[in-house]
């Protein structure tokens, strides 16, 4: 396993997990900060540039495709925060809320969303740390 590859996932791991953590312990809080965020435009175009860059970095640094499930992962990791960050600076405000609160059904399946990104933080951080990098 490439060294790159055990960082980013212990990085993305650790990360995953302790965002979905807190966002568990305060979930009217996080529906209402996203809720928020969707509609305050300024912000939103300064999210999208971060995530952009976040996306862009992992990408160009490990743009990898093959050697088993943990480089590909963190690879996928790398263009969905991409695109999101893209999506973030593309669409209007009234699309944005469109899409990701009522299209994506937020507030709703919040519990779900917070599930896969727990799990995937948990198996990131479990695989990062169990392999050696060469």
């Amino acid at each position: 396993m490439s060294p790159r590859t055990v960082f980013l996932s212990r990085l993305i791991g650790l990360y995953m997990i302790l965002v979905s953590v807190s966002m568990a312990a305060h979930k009217q809080a996080t529906v209402e900060t996203v809720t928020a965020l969707v509609h305050n435009s300024p912000l939103v175009f300064v999210t999208g540039i971060i995530a952009v860059v976040a996306g862009l970095a992992i990408i160009l640094g490990h743009n990898v495709w093959s050697g088993g499930a943990l480089p590909v992962i963190v690879t996928l990791v790398g263009w969905v925060t991409l695109i999101k960050g893209a999506l973030l600076l593309i669409l209007s405000p009234e699309a944005e809320s469109g899409f990701f609160l009522a299209g994506l059904h937020y507030e709703q399946l919040f519990y779900v969303y917070l599930a896969i990104d727990l799990l995937l933080g948990v198996y990131l951080t479990y695989a990062g740390f169990r392999s050696s990098a060469r």
